[in-house]
């Protein structure tokens, strides 16, 4: 009888192990659709929401070291490699300098500025044409 106690215990222990790996393939199967869904979902893959991301950070980078627009709110949002700019500004001529730097880096495929040229003489922001 001991041994067909100790059978039935190692065809428990077996019946146990392949439940768990079962239980664990399918974890690891619906997180992996879970992970490849969110950015399908989101409409970007991986690599463009890097590669947005990258863009982003060289705008700002552009913003932090142009002398007249360093200390502004500016909003930098990139999707797909199209950057839209918005915020105030001091002139209309950083304002070129700064869309004219962000068009030159690589991946960017438009630039569009929603920028406003701060307390115009009317004491009110001043829309850009861009």
């Amino acid at each position: 009888m001991a041994a067909g106690k100790k059978q039935e215990e190692i065809v428990k222990t077996g019946g146990e192990i392949m439940k768990n790996m079962v239980l664990m393939s399918l974890l690891v199967l619906l997180g992996f659709a879970v992970f490849t869904g969110h950015s399908s979902m989101a409409g970007e893959t991986v690599g463009e929401y890097i590669d947005d991301s990258t863009i982003t950070t060289e705008v700002h980078a552009i913003i932090v070291k142009e002398p007249n627009a360093h200390y502004f709110k500016i909003d930098v949002t990139t999707t797909k490699g199209d950057v839209i700019l918005q915020g105030l500004i001091d002139s209309r001529e950083t304002e070129a300098r700064i869309v004219a730097k962000a068009r030159k880096i690589r991946g960017v495929i438009s630039v569009k500025s929603l920028l406003m040229v701060k307390e115009n003489g009317a004491g009110r922001p001043e829309r850009s044409n861009n």
